[in-house]
């Protein structure tokens, strides 16, 4: 039987959980190596779970130095580890034949399919253990980006014209998909339904292009999303979970962008063109438009059920009115990720962040709520 290893530690022991199978596997390291400096080491213990890209669970070093640089993966040698329920109901983590202690709290920073879409936080609610972030379904509904803007139409939110087409509709109906999106304006941009990082997108002006991008979306996941190009500013909204109310909002951000005119914001030039990209906060907007992306933020992070953290992202046209582009559940918190820029500029720095995202899901009833 498992035991409790160190019975006089009084403070909660916090597992990063990183990597993982998407392919957004190295941006997961980075965000780790973030979270890894910067967590508050008198406050918590830490123990660093891997999963490694073929899914295997690994013990690694509490170490951000290998996760650093962008391109780093999961130790595949590692020991291998797994989470265990014991039989007084507590989790314990488990590794080279070892019990190594009572988790109090997973910290999953992970990123895509497998990860940030509800299965790990499925696993995490049977085994019932706190853990940071969203649920089971704010995690499912806000990674794809098709039943993010069904629950955000549902509950009277603006959302841009979109096709979806699961992987079995498009090829038997590959010519009614394409007629569709022909009735939206170009440019188009042609997404995996359900990955981030900008991974897999394909900015499309012309429709000949359109069934070449699909397939392109399609070696990331078998469900695509053509959306309809909207011109605006690109807005950032970093929302935390209130501790007796309302959901709470940092300072709004700006994404502005030094691309040549058919560019995009693609994987490229979020982590590794940083000359390319200027991050503005507070963003330049009236007082009427502040506030009305403030309360879009906050309706979006409640009509999806979310908890803990999420980004929301907005295209801000020149008409003025804010349209909900996509939810983030689990955003990067890499060195040069919104999510702690904005918050370090309201006064919540990265320590202070990593360690009210604990505390806040320590809080949190276990069970249905």
């Amino acid at each position: 039987m498992l035991t409790e290893m160190n019975t006089t530690r009084t403070r909660p022991r916090v597992a990063l959980l990183i990597g993982g199978r998407s392919t957004e596997h190295s941006i997961s390291c980075l965000t780790a190596a973030g979270v890894l400096t910067h967590l508050d080491r008198d406050r918590y213990d830490v123990i660093v779970l891997g999963i490694t890209r073929s899914g295997a669970w690994v013990h690694l070093p509490d170490d951000a130095t290998p996760l650093e640089g962008g391109r780093a993966e999961v130790d595949p040698q590692a020991p291998a580890a797994a989470l265990v329920q014991t039989a007084d109901g507590c989790v314990h983590a488990w590794s080279g034949g070892r019990d190594r202690g009572r988790v109090d709290v997973v910290f999953p920073l992970l990123h895509g399919p497998f990860g940030e879409d509800g299965t790990v936080q499925g696993m995490l609610e049977m085994l019932g253990v706190h853990y940071v972030g969203a649920g089971v379904f704010a995690s499912a509904a806000g990674m794809d980006k098709q039943f993010t803007k069904v629950v955000l139409a549902g509950a009277g939110l603006p959302v841009g014209p979109y096709v979806a087409a699961t992987a079995q509709r498009f090829e038997r109906e590959s010519d009614a998909v394409l007629a569709e999106c022909a009735r939206l304006r170009p440019p188009l941009f042609v997404k995996p339904a359900r990955a981030g990082s900008s991974m897999g997108i394909t900015r499309v002006t012309d429709l000949a292009q359109l069934e070449d991008a699909i397939r392109e979306a399609q070696r990331h996941d078998p469900k695509v999303i053509i959306e309809q190009g909207i011109e605006g500013r690109e807005i950032e909204v970093a929302v935390l979970q209130g501790r007796d109310g309302k959901a709470r909002v940092a300072p709004i951000g700006e994404l502005i962008m030094d691309l040549p005119s058919d560019g995009f914001y693609d994987y490229e030039t979020k982590y590794f063109a940083h000359d390319a990209v200027t991050m503005a906060c507070p963003a330049e907007l009236t007082a009427e438009q502040e506030h009305t992306i403030r309360d879009l933020a906050i309706r979006t992070f409640e009509a999806l059920e979310c908890e803990g953290l999420a980004r929301v992202d907005f295209f801000l046209p020149s008409d003025g009115n804010p349209v909900i582009n996509e939810i983030n559940t689990m955003p990067g918190m890499t060195p040069y990720s919104m999510f702690p820029y904005l918050w370090a500029a309201g006064g919540l720095h990265y320590t202070e962040l990593v360690s009210e995202l604990i505390e806040l899901a320590l809080q949190r009833e276990q069970g249905l709520r």
